[in-house]
């Protein structure tokens, strides 16, 4: 079942407005407010070369908006609390926070606002929009999987999604970096980011 997928169809602007939509797809309709709790972001960068550090962010929030009768309308808004980064080191987290890196006293919040999608087939989509990371701004494609729908044991109804993407981070000015006597440099300039979202649909 498809969110965002896209009829190709010959037929005549005015015939396709017509066709009916499917009423499965058309139940999604509605804004949802994500669930932090049961919705994972994160991070994976090679360190040192020759092994990965993962890292996530505590706190985050964001809403979609689904529109089953004109998927291509749907959109996306995350914020990502900066301090709330955890790697399970404490001087790690404390470094990732300082001005070598996010400097998350000036720039608290991480976001990304979506500003279009594609159908790759299947359950797999392409999610388009800008990621702004320290006041810079720059586009981010991210390639998810729509997990399905599911009402919960409280009645609320859910809908999940899993995905990533890769960045270089020096794109967004975070170019801190040591060079190893072995060659190489301590943190990777390439970070893979790692999306598991759970939303709940709004009350009407």
């Amino acid at each position: 079942m498809g969110l965002f997928n896209r009829k190709n169809n010959t037929e005549s602007a005015a015939a396709v407005a017509t066709l009916p939509v499917d009423p499965a797809l058309a139940a999604l309709t509605g804004d949802y407010t994500i669930d932090p709790a049961h919705s994972s972001i994160g991070f994976t960068v090679r360190h040192a070369m020759v092994t990965n550090v993962r890292g996530t962010f505590a706190e985050h929030e964001g809403k979609l908006q689904l529109n089953g009768a004109e998927p291509a309308a749907s959109s996306a808004a995350i914020d990502v609390k900066i301090a709330s980064i955890d790697t399970g080191i404490a001087d790690r987290d404390g470094h990732l926070r300082s001005a070598d890196f996010f400097d998350a006293d000036a720039f608290p919040l991480m976001s990304f606002r979506s500003t279009e999608a594609a159908h790759l087939g299947g359950d797999k989509y392409r999610v388009k929009g800008d990621l702004t990371i320290k006041d810079v701004t720059k586009p981010l494609a991210i390639d998810l999987e729509f997990n399905g729908t599911a009402t919960d044991v409280y009645g609320n109804e859910r809908v999940g999604f899993e995905g990533s993407a890769e960045i270089l981070r020096s794109d967004w000015g975070l170019t801190w970096n040591a060079a190893l006597e072995t060659g190489g440099v301590m943190v990777s300039d390439k970070v893979k980011l790692n999306f598991d979202i759970s939303a709940i649909k709004n009350a009407a």
